[in-house]
């Protein structure tokens, strides 16, 4: 099931910066929903960021609002998340989706996902 791939991941300290990429076998899907997810131990999955290909609206999760930026080339190559000011809470591993609705992503249920990239901030 795993068909997209992360990389970026690594560790900061507090306040730092780090950049996630996501590409695939092919281009992202036209009039799809892309996104990130984060899973740490103990806590429940996150949908951190999503973008609407179709209205090019982009959400995100109230946690990282303002913080973290997903984005995604023009070409629909590659999926971005920026993620400026982190904090030990973001510590995480973090996966990029695919899906037909940002629902299907937000209930943990996309279409196309990647094995993770592990993200740790450290005070």
């Amino acid at each position: 099931q795993v068909q997209l791939m992360e990389s970026g991941g690594g560790s900061v300290q507090a306040g730092g910066s780090l950049r996630l990429s996501c590409t695939g076998p092919e281009k992202f899907s036209e009039r799809h929903c892309m996104g990130w997810f984060r899973q740490a131990p103990g806590k429940k999955r996150e949908t951190v960021a999503t973008i609407d290909d179709y209205t090019s609206r982009a959400d995100y999760a109230d946690s990282v609002r303002g913080r973290f930026t997903i984005s995604l080339t023009s070409d629909k190559i590659t999926l971005y998340l920026q993620m400026n000011n982190l904090k030990p809470e973001d510590t995480a591993t973090y996966y990029c989706s695919q899906s037909w609705f940002c629902s299907e992503i937000e209930e943990g249920n996309p279409d196309k996902r990647g094995q993770g990239t592990q993200v740790t901030v450290s005070p």
